[in-house]
């Protein structure tokens, strides 16, 4: 799972204009703009915008000109009510950009990616390598700014129509969004009327007939009181053609007549080709958005300059992105609502992470090459490190990213068979991606790329619809390998990709073996031919006493049976694989999968493999989670807007061979690592009655060592909240817990019977969750454990709140939670308030003679107490022996274990002290513990020496032993 690639989406900015930047200005790359408003805006004051290159602001409109056309008052009211609609429309982002903040918009900050201008020749120029488009050379071709796109030419003639392309992900959509944006604020000063249109939506009108001022008032309403002026804006009216390859245009006049008023009605299309040939509105300005396969659709003879959207070729320009998304402050949601915000110091160490690995790694700045896939990176360590919205999970956000570049897009708008784009990638970059995880692989070579592309390829227009995808769309997915030993192999722009389109291949049931094709091929037939032939059959052995034919008649029925049991097997053996891919110990330091994720975003901190050692096994844990996640309602309703469907019969099928599977390991003990992506898969597939189901024999919870985030704790409670069983025990030692982790694993919390939280830094904060769990009416826990935790006294106070009304507990331990002389005088003054209490730890907290002293008497006046811990404390040699004469003193009362006694011919209590030093073994001072074994090895040899009974003295020879082997690991002498 490692991220040697590429990442995500980019937003666009404005500025079209013709006043040529000066040199210095086109130096700096990156530059922050604050729009300096002189009189009254438009819409009011925009808010800071971000740009590189040149920007529209400056580009002033030639004297005299500017105000003149539509300077009416009705003209103007007009344009300003168009300006507000289309600010409401084009403002509107998808939920999907929503979760960077409450305040981010497009119009807020922008970064934008860097145009290259082409020529027709090299545009038009047949590519025979498999390489994708950014890897052709720009030699002599500066970077446009978009302020210059409608400059004169090399020539010094003037550009009218401009054609910016670019291949899925390049930021298409954005850049006409962010565009309009501009020019509703003013930022486009150069342009008195912005008229955008979809080729999507016009396509759709067919051949409608319908002129050029109904289309513009049918979408914008407002702009009715202008249209007679249109023909007067001249070079001032900018057209928008946004998805040119929507729109199938035909330029031969045979085809398309020519038609130069804009009253005139026709067919959208046939509009469109007159205002390309500037036969209609000559004068306009036309700014044209396609993908690259479909460039030839105007000749070169009607464009003035090509420019191909470059995305993200600078690093400089990833980090700004990266920064100016992952600053935006959280909306504060989670799980429950109890999300905590990340401070930005949290947001600024992210940042920081993330660029010294782009610097360091070039296969994932080869990826930020795409701004879509610099969306997906920001999108997934929002997931990983913000609060998550309730119902995200890991594959909602890639499939999310798929809808937000191919949603509606078909691989040509002129083929009768119109293929969704995203059907046609599953079917040949699936096939590849599941190949190679099937074969344990993520670097490809160009004969394994083109054996998946061309396999069944058997007519010209199947190879015409594979020359459109590999120019459109293949760059999206596949990127060739820039890491040093594998150059001249291709790689998935990022790990993960693979592994969600390798289970989106399995998930659509494109994954078939030649005896399956051949099985559904019979089953047809015998399907077509049986119902005649059963009607035969019926009839004949009504009339004829033949006691054969109803057997035929029965084995016809056989058939699809057989077929159906063949179809089971294979899905088992794909969820047997699944399976055994999600819990696999031979990843990487063993890390969870969600680790795995962030490390390789981020970058792994330390020393790196070595060049010369061998390379690690390829570990693909996320496939079982994306086809989890995939088998999801949302996820299937999204995929079926995208052109592919799941049937639900296959994705019941699929479902219950996964549980097959996950129910016979599931009651194996899982490596707490193993065990949290157990239960990712299950928060991934989003079905509380399948995971209640397989997580029924789950008796312990055991993910000691796990770094329990935010949203792994948010993964944890989904998943185990709503369980209705009790877990015999939870085992959160040393996982980094928070108070907010806490407080969101609070229903697993009730349902545990023994709760582990040592080793956590939890303060006296954590305590107030603490304490409304013990007095939770449902809290059954009888064993709590909070040892080397900085609790304090202010911590205890609230705990024994919490034990006042609390009737589950028995074992309470509290050592080393620097509870000094204050904490235990607190416990010695309420501990009665608790009637339940069996045992309680309060040893290694630096209290005195009288604190414990005063603890070792109530604990003897305690009803239930039958065991009191006070060794390691900073008692004196009297006060051992005080509390020595006070465990003698008379029956009943609670055990008091307060320390090793020096001199002391018997330690009566070593059996429990020796278990609570291996137990806490690696968590206290090496140099005490030493101290500690040293006199109770010295305690052991004279109780040995002064006993007679031979069991007795085989007995703590033994331990001896034992003690000497820890002495020995703690670098002790024996």
């Amino acid at each position: 799972m490692r991220w040697g690639c590429h990442l995500p989406r980019t937003s666009w900015g404005s500025g079209l204009g013709r006043t040529p930047q000066l040199s210095d200005e086109r130096i700096s790359f990156l530059t922050h703009w604050s729009w300096p408003f002189k009189g009254v805006h438009p819409l009011g004051t925009p808010r800071a915008f971000i740009r590189h290159h040149g920007n529209s602001a400056d580009s002033v409109p030639p004297p005299g000109r500017h105000g003149q056309l539509f300077r009416s008052i009705s003209a103007a009211e007009a344009i300003q009510r168009h300006r507000r609609n289309l600010t409401e429309w084009f403002s509107r982002l998808p939920r999907e950009e929503r979760q960077f903040g409450p305040t981010f918009a497009l119009d807020t900050v922008h970064v934008d990616p860097v145009i290259r201008e082409s020529t027709p020749d090299e545009l038009l120029r047949p590519s025979t390598e498999l390489a994708t488009g950014h890897q052709r050379t720009h030699a002599g071709l500066p970077p446009l700014a978009l302020s210059q796109l409608f400059d004169p030419d090399a020539c010094g003639r003037r550009v009218q129509t401009v054609v910016l392309y670019g291949t899925v992900g390049t930021g298409k959509s954005t850049l006409v969004r962010k565009m309009v944006l501009d020019w509703c604020y003013g930022r486009l000063p150069a342009f008195e009327l912005l008229i955008p249109f979809s080729c999507e939506d016009l396509s759709s009108l067919g051949s409608t007939p319908a002129s050029l001022c109904q289309l513009v008032t049918q979408r914008y309403t407002p702009l009715k009181e202008v249209l007679p002026l249109m023909t007067a804006a001249g070079s001032r009216l900018l057209f928008v053609l946004h998805g040119l390859e929507r729109l199938n245009l035909d330029f031969r006049l045979a085809g398309t007549g020519l038609c130069n008023d804009p009253a005139e009605p026709g067919a959208p299309a046939a509009i469109m080709v007159n205002l390309l040939r500037k036969y209609m509105l000559p004068e306009a300005s036309i700014l044209v958005t396609t993908r690259p396969s479909a460039i030839g659709r105007i000749p070169s003879k009607y464009v003035g300059r090509y420019g191909e959207i470059c995305g993200f070729s600078d690093t400089n320009l990833q980090k700004l992105y990266f920064q100016l998304r992952l600053n935006q402050p959280d909306c504060g949601y989670g799980a429950g609502g109890a999300g905590v915000s990340a401070t930005p110091a949290q947001r600024d160490n992210l940042i920081q992470m993330l660029s010294r690995n782009l610097e360091g790694h070039h296969q994932i700045a080869a990826a930020c090459f795409l701004p879509s896939y610099c969306w997906l990176v920001c999108a997934t360590l929002h997931f990983l490190h913000a609060p998550t919205p309730a119902g995200q999970t890991l594959t909602s956000i890639y499939t999310s990213f798929l809808r937000l570049n191919f949603s509606g897009e078909t691989l040509d708008s002129t083929h009768p068979s119109n293929l969704s784009l995203m059907a046609y990638a599953a079917r040949t970059m699936g096939k590849l991606a599941y190949e190679g995880v099937s074969s344990r692989k993520t670097y490809f070579s160009e004969e394994d790329v083109r054996g998946c592309l061309e396999a069944g390829i058997k007519t010209e227009e199947e190879f015409q619809l594979l020359q459109i995808f590999r120019r459109d769309a293949l760059r999206f997915f596949l990127a060739p390998c820039v890491e040093p030993g594998h150059l001249g192999t291709f790689v998935f722009t990022v790990p993960a990709m693979q592994e969600y389109l390798a289970a989106l291949y399995i998930v659509l049931g494109l994954r078939k073996t030649a005896l399956q094709r051949v099985g559904k091929e019979v089953v047809e037939l015998v399907g077509r031919v049986g119902e005649d032939v059963s009607l035969v059959l019926g009839i004949v052995a009504k009339l004829l006493p033949l006691r054969i034919l109803p057997l035929l008649f029965n084995l016809l029925k056989v058939v699809p049976r057989v077929f159906g049991r063949m179809v089971s097997k294979s899905r088992e053996a794909v969820a047997q694989a699944m399976v055994l891919e999600m819990f696999r110990e031979e990843d990487y330091y063993n890390d969870d999968v969600l680790d795995q994720m962030g490390a390789s975003i981020l970058g792994v901190e330390g020393p790196k493999r070595h060049p010369d050692e061998p390379p690690e096994d390829e570990v693909f844990e996320l496939f079982p989670m994306f086809m989890g996640g995939l088998l999801s309602a949302h996820n299937r309703a999204v995929l079926a807007q995208l052109g592919c469907p799941i049937k639900n019969l296959d994705a019941l099928e699929n479902a219950q061979a996964i549980k097959k599977k996950l129910g016979e390991m599931g009651r194996q003990v899982l490596p707490p690592s193993e065990l949290l992506d157990h239960l990712f898969f299950h928060y991934e597939f989003q079905n509380q009655r399948f995971s209640a189901e397989v997580l029924g024999s789950l008796r312990q919870l055991n993910l000691a060592g796990v770094r329990m985030t935010p949203l792994k704790c948010t993964v944890v409670a989904a998943v185990l909240g709503s369980g209705k069983h009790p877990l015999d025990e939870v085992n959160l030692a040393s996982c980094q817990l928070d108070p907010a982790g806490l407080h969101t694993l609070m229903p697993v919390f009730l349902r545990a019977r023994k709760l582990g939280l040592q080793l956590n830094s939890l303060g006296p904060e954590a305590c107030r969750d603490l304490r409304d769990l013990l007095l939770h009416n449902q809290c059954q826990i009888t064993t709590l454990r909070l040892s080397n935790n900085p609790l304090t006294a202010a911590g205890v106070a609230l705990l024994m709140e919490g034990l006042a009304g609390n009737t589950s507990l028995t074992h309470l331990s509290l050592l080393h939670t620097d509870l000094g002389d204050k904490g235990l005088e607190l416990l010695a003054t309420q501990l009665d308030r608790n009637k339940q209490l069996q045992e309680l730890n309060v040893a290694y907290n630096g209290a005195g003679d009288a604190a414990a002293l005063a603890l070792a008497k109530a604990a003897r006046d305690h009803p239930s107490l039958e065991l009191l811990h006070l060794y390691f404390n900073e008692l004196s040699s009297e006060g051992r022996q005080v509390l020595r004469d006070l465990g003698g003193s008379g029956e009943g009362g609670a055990r008091v274990v307060a320390s090793l006694t020096e001199g002391a011919a018997v330690s009566e209590y070593w059996s429990v002290i020796l278990s609570e030093i291996q137990r806490n073994l690696n968590s206290w001072d090496p140099a005490r513990v030493q101290s500690h074994l040293k006199l109770l090895l010295r305690d052991l040899e004279d109780s040995r020496g002064a006993t007679l009974n031979p069991w007795r003295k085989a007995q703590l020879l033994r331990v001896e032993s034992e003690v000497k082997t820890l002495l020995e690991q703690l670098g002790g002498s024996g």
